[in-house]
């Protein structure tokens, strides 16, 4: 089984890929700077390193990387500088959301390519109508306004939710949503509800990076937990 990630340079990126290669999965990586992965991974005999820029790549370039994949893996995010929260590229995640699914699409492939995308607990699932106090209603409608970022991440869902859906023969997906971000050393004991059931803004949990990391990779490789949650947005806590 192959898996492509994106983002695997990022602190949950990276996570992933050592959760798969451990799992004796084989490793897809679109990177800008492969020297930055560590060195543990680096020279891994099922990992192979592509030196791009994503959205530099052309159409027909995206698609050979995706070619031959069981699934694709998305850890993108942007920067928490004032260039990577404001500059370009203002639309990173659902750009490469959309241009990966295309990718996928076109290749026509003979069963559906899973495609798992690391998002937000701040984003809703509106597939659902989440329920949401006024006041968060009001603060995120604030954020969408000062910090792009996150209209970023709910386009990027949104593509899968309303452009891919539920009937896709080529696509089956799934987008992972965790709270606020914790660095751990090792994977602990997690909970995975359908919708959130805290207050992203007011009442935030904990979810730490290498248990989204292990999750994403139950997802990918785990039969039971991708038909538990394919088509749904999962919301996952440190427990």
């Amino acid at each position: 089984m192959t898996t492509l990630v994106l983002g695997a340079n990022g602190a949950t990126g990276r996570l992933l890929v050592e959760q798969l290669l451990n799992r004796g999965q084989y490793v897809k990586a679109i990177v800008r700077s492969p020297d930055k992965m560590p060195k543990v991974l680096l020279n891994h005999e099922k990992l192979h390193l592509i030196s791009a820029n994503l959205l530099d790549l052309i159409d027909t370039e995206l698609a050979q990387h995706v070619e031959g994949c069981d699934a694709v893996a998305s850890c993108l995010g942007h920067n928490l500088t004032l260039k990577g929260v404001f500059g370009p590229p203002r639309r990173l995640v659902a750009d490469s959301t959309r241009r990966l699914c295309q990718a996928i699409e076109s290749n026509k492939s003979e069963k559906p390519t899973k495609f798992v995308l690391m998002n937000t607990a701040g984003n809703s699932n509106r597939d659902l109508q989440e329920p949401i106090p006024i006041a968060q209603k009001c603060v995120v409608g604030l954020i969408r306004i000062l910090l792009p970022p996150h209209v970023d991440n709910e386009q990027a869902a949104d593509y899968l939710r309303t452009k891919v859906g539920q009937h896709s023969l080529e696509i089956e997906w799934a987008v992972v949503r965790p709270d606020s971000l914790t660095n751990e050393e090792e994977v602990s004991e997690y909970e995975v509800h359908t919708s959130p059931t805290r207050s992203a803004i007011f009442n935030s949990g904990k979810t730490s990076r290498i248990n989204v990391g292990h999750f994403m990779a139950e997802l990918i490789t785990n039969h039971d937990t991708w038909n538990k949650w394919k088509g749904q947005m999962p919301v996952i806590y440190n427990k």
